[in-house]
């Protein structure tokens, strides 16, 4: 089989695969909204067509490929379906009769083998496709600002920008207007756009650090491809695109389904802010004992000021009025190392076995003291011991 129709073939399948999994995440994220609807019907339709194309030129189907045109010119009119409901408008009447009529016709006409007059049908198709963005892209330019919230205008510039990633890649598509083309990238470019449209739903910190995996993952598989490009014989520049473009899409596909499995796995086990927060607990007492079936919380050990008289509390209370949470690794926490108060703090860490202490009170003196395993010790959870240290000096001692 010829190298370039199995490039293809694993490129538009790695982005089926992909985009099936976009679109089972945007389903589990917001599953009655009017737009997750319209994005499902988008994306299916561009997964449809990798799916499609990926089968025919795998199995030499003439069939699948001729069948393939019709997702294919569809693709303007999902485009658009998108565009209004981002806009919660309805676009002028010509456009949407335009791109229905138009898809239609192109793709039963591609279906019933017009696609032989090769170069026509090519340009056409191309040509709608690409007018298609232009117009999505004018309505998006063109909107009612004030209409629209923040979030809402700063999405859509999001996909814009996705737009922006994914048309150069479309382009490499029509192997009829560009033959020398060594592999088609119109999938990766797909995977890129979900990517980044998944990462921009959380917030800065998360989209910072989203985008260095994305780089970081981008990179890396480049550089596998390229270093197996150099098993085979024969190496060239465009076995070397090849091989790149089946490592980048395969990685951004894993990538994919990892992070959608990750999200399934962590709603199913809630975790210690869930339990917090589902709580029927009345007073202080009960909320700790149910917090102690979270594993981070399952050995944890409450000390009221009585119990540690041996500490000298007097000593300690300078220190707590000013920390909430104590890291063992943070010591001295903004005090001298010599201070008494930070000695007998890090002597209660010890003695316990120890990484964190929270402060419920200073006066009298109210702490828990837990070990939070290595591979839990992250910001997350840094953050959520935080606020459930706030929830539980909220809640009364008794009712």
């Amino acid at each position: 089989m010829n190298p370039g129709i199995v490039a293809d073939s694993i490129v538009n399948l790695c982005g089926a695969i992909g985009l099936c999994i976009a679109m089972m995440t945007f389903y589990w994220r917001d599953p009655n909204s009017p737009l997750t609807r319209r994005l499902l019907f988008g994306l299916g339709v561009i997964a449809l067509l990798f799916l499609v194309r990926g089968v025919a030129w795998w199995s030499g189907s003439d069939v699948l490929d001729r069948l393939s045109v019709i997702p294919a010119a569809l693709i303007p009119l999902g485009a658009l379906v998108v565009t209004e409901g981002m806009l919660r408008r309805h676009a002028p009447r010509v456009v949407k009769m335009l791109a229905v009529f138009g898809g239609i016709l192109l793709g039963l006409g591609g279906a019933l083998g017009l696609a032989r007059f090769t170069t026509a049908y090519a340009v056409s198709l191309s040509l709608f496709q690409l007018a298609g963005f232009l117009v999505c892209a004018l309505l998006l330019a063109r909107r009612d600002r004030a209409s629209l919230m923040a979030s809402e205008n700063r999405s859509i510039g999001r996909l814009a920008a996705g737009a922006l990633i994914v048309i150069p890649f479309v382009i490499t598509d029509f192997r009829t207007l560009f033959p020398d083309i060594p592999v088609r990238l119109g999938a990766i470019g797909a995977l890129l756009t979900v990517t980044v449209i998944l990462i921009a739903g959380g917030g800065a910190e998360t989209r910072r650090h989203g985008l260095a995996l994305m780089t970081l993952r981008l990179g890396s598989s480049a550089l596998l491809g390229i270093a197996a490009a150099f098993v085979a014989g024969d190496v060239d520049a465009a076995q070397i695109e090849r091989f790149c473009a089946v490592a980048v899409a395969g990685v951004l596909t894993i990538a994919l389904m990892t992070d959608a499995l990750r999200a399934v796995f962590e709603a199913q086990e809630p975790g210690v802010l869930n339990a917090a927060a589902l709580s029927t607990a009345r007073t202080r007492d009960e909320l700790i004992a149910e917090l102690a079936r979270h594993p981070i919380f399952e050995h944890a050990r409450r000390y009221r000021e009585a119990e540690l008289a041996s500490y000298d509390p007097p000593r300690l209370r300078e220190l707590f009025a000013t920390q909430r949470v104590l890291r063992r690794s943070g010591a001295p926490w903004g005090f001298s190392p010599d201070d008494p108060a930070v000695e007998r703090v890090l002597s209660l860490i010890a003695a316990n076995s120890a990484t964190h202490v929270i402060v419920l009170s200073h006066d009298p003196v109210d702490l828990i003291v837990l070990a939070v395993p290595v591979t839990s010790a992250d910001p997350a959870t840094e953050t959520a011991l935080a606020l459930v240290r706030r929830l539980l000096a909220l809640t009364p001692e008794t009712v």
